[in-house]
């Protein structure tokens, strides 16, 4: 089995240069792909200077989901796994990558982080959704059969977050299966900052719903899910301005943004279901543009 790895970055130069450390370690055989987006911190630079990156494709959009659809559209291995930016592979990695592809389509892993006060891991996680059993995978580490990625036209470039998702989603609905296994783990080292950052709550409704509406259509489930979200997110909000820590102004704008987002979101993935009625649900996927890519050094 030949084996591609996309590695989408921007503006990560330090954590890329770790990740692609590991990887020449682990899988020294794979096709390495870097996919940068607009980066302004010498990322092209210290990618050209190594000689373990087959292509470095320079993407001008800052959506992950483009730059993973542009590196599918450069990999050329029977499988193809997607690794994040600050992750690191471990040992035993791509072994695990070989036996899941062989017998599941898509297989992911765990993410170790190291906290102050331990390790911390992850566990398979799946959800039933209209009578579909769908697989959540971890979108820095997973790898698919290309076959697999190929029917469902990569990934829908509409959706800014939760694009991994949508494709379990779609996954699911063609009965396709995504493997678990812990010995696939990439590790993380603790950010300073937690890595804590800001929750677009305007995005992560209008993914929600696009997603939901895309793949399920116009169901009570779809509006179960989306109100039962919409709760308890709004609860726990609620318990902060409580407790003093958010001011109610916030709270209420909060709520706008996400009833906003369910809106748009509601709207567009309905016109995005008519649009694609067959089963890759992905009227916005790989093959609706050829100009990703902005340049491409090809060493292969």
């Amino acid at each position: 089995m030949e084996l591609s790895v996309v590695v989408p970055t921007l503006n990560g130069r330090e954590e890329l240069a770790g990740s692609l450390d590991a990887l020449a370690e682990e899988v020294p055989d794979a096709e390495t792909i870097v996919v940068n987006g607009p980066s302004a911190d010498g990322t092209t630079g210290m990618v050209r200077d190594r000689d373990d990156v087959d292509v470095l494709v320079e993407v001008a959009d800052r959506s992950v989901n483009v730059a993973r659809n542009a590196g599918l559209d450069r990999a050329t291995g029977d499988a193809v796994a997607i690794v994040s930016q600050g992750l690191s592979v471990e040992s035993g990695w791509a072994e695990a990558v070989r036996s899941g592809v062989d017998s599941s389509v898509a297989v992911t892993g765990p993410t170790h982080e190291q906290l102050v006060a331990g390790m911390t891991t992850e566990s398979k996680e799946t959800r039933t959704i209209a009578g579909r059993d769908v697989t959540y995978f971890n979108p820095g580490n997973v790898a698919f059969r290309r076959t697999a990625i190929d029917a469902l036209d990569g990934f829908d470039e509409y959706l800014q977050i939760g694009g991994s998702r949508d494709v379990a989603h779609r996954l699911a609905a063609r009965g396709y299966t995504v493997g678990w296994d812990a010995e696939m783990c990439v590790s993380r080292e603790f950010e300073a900052d937690g890595g804590i950052r800001e929750t677009d709550w305007n995005w992560k409704y209008r993914s929600l719903a696009y997603r939901l509406l895309k793949n399920y259509g116009v169901r009570p489930t779809v509006a179960r899910r989306m109100l039962s979200h919409a709760g308890i997110d709004a609860a726990e909000a609620l318990k902060d301005v409580a407790r003093g820590e958010t001011p109610p102004s916030k709270w209420l704008g909060t709520g706008r943004d996400v009833l906003r987002g369910l809106g748009l979101g509601s709207k567009d993935g309905l016109v995005a279901r008519y649009r694609d009625r067959s089963d890759a649900r992905n009227p916005n996927g790989r093959s609706i543009r050829a100009d990703r890519a902005v340049t491409v050094y090809d060493r292969r």
